[in-house]
């Protein structure tokens, strides 16, 4: 997704939307990004702003040939049930 942003210096994948950000942290180790946590503003969630989130973050992991390990749950629930990021673990 075009809106979704790398932000490398707090370590974290951002998504504008309604004017707030949706987040998803991660600190790299050697080839791997390590998901650690999601967070949508609650009066955000339920409008798929999370998933859209991490289809970004997990398309940009694939662009720049990282693994993936999933130490988030709903990173972890979204892979499970999108198998194309499968081969992303790692």
């Amino acid at each position: 997704m075009a809106d979704v942003r790398d932000n490398k210096a707090l370590g974290r994948y951002e998504l504008p939307a309604g004017g707030k950000t949706a987040v998803a942290y991660y600190h790299e180790q050697d080839d791997r990004l390590i998901f650690t946590h999601t967070e949508v503003p609650a009066e955000l969630r339920g409008r798929g702003i999370a998933s859209a989130l991490v289809g970004g973050a997990l398309d940009d992991a694939r662009a720049r040939n990282m693994r993936v390990v999933p130490a988030c749950s709903f990173v972890k629930s979204f892979v499970d049930s999108h198998p194309k990021y499968l081969d992303l673990l790692g």
